[in-house]
């Protein structure tokens, strides 16, 4: 049984860990159990995963009315989780973050089944630093977040990349040879970069090679976005979503991206150098701990979004798209921090407890 959801940055390391399992071990049963949100369970449903939800809501952060109506769903989201666990009776219950985690992982503690949770950010959410005593193990996908567990229980594996990622890693780009610059802000997209990408690449590109742009806005800003472009006259890909990321990644030479703890999984593996922008209201300020590991290595440049202007973000865009030596060096300190071996590390794990 997976648990856990509310962000493709949840999703993703669970489907690629039952995608790791499926592949291993044939006849396996997998269950996800998450959120009611409509997005959730289409996706997971796309890969033929059974899906069965929980009422349930976030603590963290929510205005007093919120606090109240989360706190007084927890013993129906506790008893539906006890109700699914009976029915599936899984061998190991795995939690990927996300506050639907907390009473699927509680419930299966107090069941009695051995529980794993897995961790991919620089500092834990809420639900998985609460269930950290409870838990048979840790797995965790930076080394920085090992402090916030119990001693003795973690186990570093790195963040899950799905399979279709893994598999281009290593093959050549599938176009011509424009610099193809990939500007992501999350599965929700990011205003702020939308914004500041638009104006950096509308003020010229002078000295620049020949450039293609390929854009996830997210819903809001995809129209925005799209006639930008047009009116500067780039070659520029713009959607509100991809659903298949393996082959946008597998074209650009530079990634521009919010500093999420999935991405930069999938990047390290994929070897693209980025610059990343960390969401400035990320839980504990999370994504900038996160993009800092990479940055130390010389694989990210870092800008904070708070006084960033589309100047010094064009600056920096030259600086790296004119030095094919820099883009290089950040290429192979990214391939350095990746783990493409981590789905495969927690599914030991789990079959060690079962």
């Amino acid at each position: 049984m997976l648990t856990g959801g509310g962000t493709g940055g949840h999703l993703f390391p669970a489907v690629a860990t039952a995608e790791n399992l499926s592949s291993r071990a044939a006849g396996s049963e997998i269950l996800f159990v998450g959120t009611k949100r409509k997005l959730d369970r289409n996706y997971l449903e796309q890969f033929g995963f059974s899906v069965k939800t929980i009422h349930s809501y976030g603590l963290k952060g929510k205005k007093i009315t919120a606090l109240i109506k989360g706190l007084a769903v927890l013993p129906v989201s506790f008893c539906q989780a006890c109700y699914h666990i009976l029915r599936f009776r899984p061998h190991v219950v795995c939690g990927v973050g996300g506050y639907v985690t907390g009473p699927v992982i509680a419930a299966a503690w107090l069941l009695r089944k051995p529980t794993i949770i897995h961790e991919q950010n620089s500092v834990p959410g809420l639900a998985n630093r609460k269930l950290g005593p409870l838990v048979s193990r840790i797995c965790i996908s930076l080394p920085q977040s090992g402090k916030y567990f119990p001693a003795g229980k973690t186990v570093l594996t790195g963040n899950p990349v799905r399979s279709r990622i893994v598999e281009v890693a290593d093959s050549k780009k599938s176009h011509d040879d424009k610099m193809t610059i990939l500007v992501l802000g999350g599965s929700q997209g990011a205003h702020g970069i939308n914004q500041l990408m638009v104006e950096a690449l509308s003020m010229g590109n002078e000295g620049l090679p020949e450039l293609r742009v390929i854009h996830q806005t997210g819903k809001n800003d995809e129209e925005m976005v799209s006639r930008a472009y047009q009116k500067t006259g780039l070659d520029a890909q713009v959607a509100a979503f991809f659903t298949d990321m393996a082959a946008i990644y597998k074209q650009a030479d530079l990634v521009v991206s919010r500093a999420g703890a999935t991405t930069l999984a999938e990047i390290a593996v994929l070897g693209k150098p980025a610059i990343l922008i960390p969401y400035p209201f990320a839980a504990d300020n999370h994504q900038q701990t996160n993009g800092l590991w990479y940055v130390e290595s010389g694989a990210a440049v870092l800008l904070e979004e708070q006084g960033l202007t589309a100047e010094k973000l064009g600056a920096t865009l030259k600086e790296i798209l004119l030095s094919p030596e820099k883009r290089e060096k950040m290429s192979a300190a990214m391939r350095k921090l990746s783990m493409p071996d981590a789905a495969e590390k927690i599914v030991d794990i789990c079959q060690t407890l079962a």
